[in-house]
């Protein structure tokens, strides 16, 4: 049966120590989350868990939660000023959109996942770890006008770049900017879509690299601004 027609109604359990964060990692996830730490362990918890259990996360991620996946998603969030509207497209297990409303409460989050079984998850996750600040949505980017639009959009791991050109640029407010994170070959992808990135306005366009001086592995965004 098709993921998006298997509804989940398991209770969310985060008491195992799976996900837990290393003593090597602690100092650089305090100065990340600050005093929503605590927040961030409990979510972190989750992911290695119940998200593991429910194949929101692959198994071989559970150990690497946090390096591989809290910190780099978090690092963003100093690109982003304070009180704007965040739409995460593809937001699958919450990364970055619910990493970024954690660690930043003065952001108001709207997750887009399409998929009904990661679009329960979401609800769960939000409620458990009481986020007033995230609307979770059913919606797949580019399928047709959203009800909203924001500064910011992000994705994870969602599309290659042109794709995700097309589904994110309309989602901004004339000014706002997409966060894509991406890896070693960003500044070849970018290069690669510069006809798509004329055809929808796009006025900037650079890759820049978040967390440097605090992550051994700095976070690679391609960072586009809406004229």
């Amino acid at each position: 049966m098709p993921e998006e027609d298997s509804p989940e109604s398991a209770v969310l359990d985060a008491s195992s120590t799976a996900g837990e964060l290393s003593p090597q990692l602690v100092v650089t996830a305090r100065h990340m989350f600050g005093n929503q730490l605590a927040v961030a362990e409990h979510y972190a918890a989750i992911l290695a868990t119940t998200g593991v259990a429910r194949g929101i996360l692959g198994p071989r991620e559970a150990p690497r939660v946090w390096d591989r996946h809290m910190l780099n998603c978090v690092a963003i969030a100093e690109l982003i000023p304070r009180d704007q509207k965040l739409i995460d497209v593809g937001s699958g297990a919450g990364l970055p959109g619910l990493v970024l409303a954690l660690a930043r409460p003065d952001l108001y989050v709207t997750l887009f996942e399409p998929l009904l079984r990661r679009h329960i998850f979401l609800q769960q996750v939000i409620a458990e770890l009481a986020l007033p600040n995230v609307h979770n949505v059913r919606h797949r980017a580019g399928a047709g006008p959203a009800a909203v639009s924001a500064h910011v959009v992000t994705a994870r791991a969602v599309a290659p770049l042109e794709r995700l050109v097309e589904w994110c640029i309309p989602l901004l407010r004339r000014g706002g900017r997409l966060l894509a994170i991406k890896g070693k070959g960003a500044d070849e992808e970018l290069k690669s879509v510069e006809t798509t990135l004329r055809a929808h306005k796009v006025s900037v366009a650079r890759v820049v690299r978040s967390g440097v001086g605090i992550l051994s592995s700095p976070t690679v965004v391609i960072e586009l601004t809406k004229s």
